[in-house]
């Protein structure tokens, strides 16, 4: 297994203001594949998605990356564990006074790595994107779209072995949504990266990813294979998964009042 989670609960507040986020939360995620965890807003997925390379550290509990303890680390190994994992957010995170190629080239000069080698990864990592002609734009210049492979090849930059993806797909329309994932498909596909997308969108894990865990109230309840729903036979075994799975849309509609016109016209 390339992650593996045990037991994890993570925290927030004290006293009476204490929240509970994440709940005793067990999970594998084989190496290689695209894993979806997906639930409403509050269900506590991005939180868990945090705590897999510990920007967001668990209360209690381990996470292990590639056979690596990370809740055991000192905070220097951390940081040097945390350039071989990936994180994209949701929102892009790039910077509005450097260029494509710079915001790129960000975790590489944070590690150390030299300007020249810098900048030949960064432009590499374009390459992959299909951005390489981008390298000199700043993200003002950009289309949303643009913006968030310019956010993946960031993430690629330091040739990860994980890559967490947050909701990378809610702050584009949906043409670019299919783009998005196409590439984030491709780059699982060529380069061999496990990669984990946290989403709210059925229709985005059933495009891209291999499993799903479905997260409630800040508690893993329902985990299964993508595959399964080509199965007749299959239904999710809990409210939630099987809502969640739906393509259709409910409305509770209360009866349309008929106009009494005799009415309206006497009062006139």
């Amino acid at each position: 297994m390339m992650i593996r989670l045990e037991n994890l609960t993570t925290t927030f507040g004290k006293g009476q203001d204490q929240f509970t986020a994440v709940k005793d939360v067990s999970l594998e995620i084989k190496a290689g594949s695209i894993h979806g965890i997906i639930g409403f807003s509050g269900a506590g997925k991005s939180t868990l998605l945090r705590n897999i390379n510990l920007l967001q550290r668990p209360t209690s509990g381990q996470v292990f990356v590639d056979g690596v303890e990370l809740t055991g680390l000192s905070e220097s190994e951390l940081r040097k564990q945390r350039h071989e994992i990936g994180m994209i957010f949701q929102h892009f995170n790039l910077l509005n006074n450097r260029t494509a190629q710079q915001n790129v080239e960000l975790n590489l000069k944070f590690a150390g790595v030299p300007k020249k080698e810098r900048r030949e990864r960064a432009l590499e990592a374009l390459a992959i994107v299909d951005l390489a002609d981008k390298a000199s734009a700043y993200p003002g210049q950009l289309s949303g779209g643009q913006k968030q492979r310019i956010s993946i090849a960031r993430a690629l930059v330091t040739e990860p072995k994980v890559l967490l993806c947050d909701e990378p797909t809610s702050a584009v329309d949906p043409r670019t949504t299919t783009s998005v994932l196409q590439y984030l498909s491709d780059i699982n596909a060529s380069l061999g990266i496990t990669t984990v997308i946290v989403t709210h969108e059925m229709n985005v894990i059933k495009a891209i990813a291999d499993n799903v865990s479905v997260m409630e109230d800040g508690a893993v309840v329902e985990e299964f294979a993508l595959s399964s729903l080509q199965e007749p036979s299959f239904e999710p075994i809990t409210p939630i998964g099987r809502y969640l799975i739906s393509d259709e849309i409910t409305l509770n509609r209360a009866p349309k009042q008929t106009p009494n016109l005799v009415a309206d016209v006497a009062r006139v």
